[in-house]
């Protein structure tokens, strides 16, 4: 038994100077345990549970400590000199220290670690976050959508946008196409089951050639987006398939979706790296804003097609349009309100070739 013993100094706080004893380290059922042999005649071993020392941290084996201190609680405390007898006793006795310990003191295991929690990452923000998003929005309330619409509306009014100078008779045109519309949508259509938004189309000045959705059902179509269309030679049937893309991102509560997703993915960031920077906090921003609007346009792409050829109304005239002002869109999405199928369409290398299908009745993604 002396062999596997190894020398200390006890302090057990009545005496001001240390007492020489034996330490010796012990599997237990619920960690390693501790005995301290008083090196006086009939002094009987002290034993000490795992849960009753304070364990010293582990420590690199090319950096180790020159003293281990050992903490006893209410009966002081130990130093030991032999810090690799130590170590070679809490091996021998089955200690495995902390994750988190190893992590620092083995870069084999930093960098293992390091892997599985970006695939982690990397699988939550791929399937669990638009996962839990879609559970979470069935439960959003209609009217939070439409008081967050009329508010942004409001604002917009205030600032980039201006009333319509379209004459009434061209509003009520297009107001009668929109309604078309929305009455064609076939149950099957639609995302969410029970989720019966009243559509309304609101018509604008400023912002340029753009048309956009707000949450709860309201969409604008800009002055501008109805002039690229008679400059370009093109009829109403080319506005109508931008307003059932928008009414796409309607039905599939896209900006609802985003709002939850941020959410999502930050909650999900917090769990897993304990706290969320402001740096990791900006990098879930731009994660949710590019990658999943791209999802959306392709949902609300594929929405407008089907759309449109339930109503019996030609998606060529859509895809003519968004090539012909493909780049000259003022790219600005209004606070609240889901990213323009032009704008967004203007910011993708892949424009041409998404017009092109839609201007052959299909979508790429569907």
């Amino acid at each position: 038994m002396a062999a596997d013993l190894i020398r200390a100094r006890w302090f057990d706080g009545r005496q001001s100077q240390p007492q020489p004893v034996l330490v010796g380290l012990q599997p237990g059922a619920g960690g390693t345990t501790l005995a301290l042999h008083p090196l006086a005649r009939d002094a009987a071993p002290l034993l000490f549970a795992h849960g009753d020392v304070g364990w010293p941290q582990a420590w690199s084996a090319a950096r180790p400590p020159r003293m281990v201190l050992v903490d006893l609680g209410d009966r002081g405390s130990l130093e030991i000199d032999n810090t690799a007898g130590w170590q070679a006793a809490l091996v021998a006795a089955g200690t495995r220290a902390p994750l988190a310990q190893r992590m620092q003191t083995r870069w084999t295991v930093f960098v293992a670690v390091l892997g599985m929690a970006a695939l982690f990452l990397g699988a939550f923000y791929r399937w669990g976050t638009p996962w839990a998003a879609h559970l979470l929005t069935t439960h959003v309330p209609l009217a939070w959508e439409t008081s967050l619409a009329d508010r942004a509306l409001q604002q917009l009014d205030r600032g980039d946008l201006q009333p319509s100078k379209l004459p009434l008779q061209r509003q009520a045109a297009l107001t009668r196409d929109f309604e078309t519309l929305a009455a064609g949508m076939t149950p099957s259509m639609r995302r969410y089951t029970g989720y019966q938004p009243q559509l309304a189309l609101a018509f604008r000045s400023g912002m340029g050639a753009n048309a956009f959705a707000l949450p709860g059902g309201t969409i604008v179509l800009t002055d501008g987006l109805v002039e690229a269309a008679t400059a370009a030679g093109l009829g109403d049937d080319a506005l109508t398939g931008v307003l059932a893309h928008e009414i796409g991102h309607v039905v599939h509560r896209h900006t609802t979706r985003m709002v939850v997703e941020q959410g999502v993915l930050n909650v999900g960031l917090g769990l897993a790296l304990g706290d969320v920077s402001s740096i990791v906090s900006m990098g879930g921003s731009l994660l949710t804003g590019l990658a999943y609007r791209r999802g959306h346009e392709t949902e609300a792409d594929c929405f407008a097609v089907a759309l449109m050829r339930v109503t019996g109304r030609p998606t060529a005239p859509m895809g003519e349009l968004l090539l012909a002002i493909s780049g000259k869109v003022q790219r600005q999405t209004p606070a609240g309100a889901a990213p323009g199928l032009l704008e967004l369409l203007s910011s993708h290398p892949d424009t041409r070739a998404r017009a092109q299908r839609l201007a052959e009745g299909q979508a790429t993604g569907c």
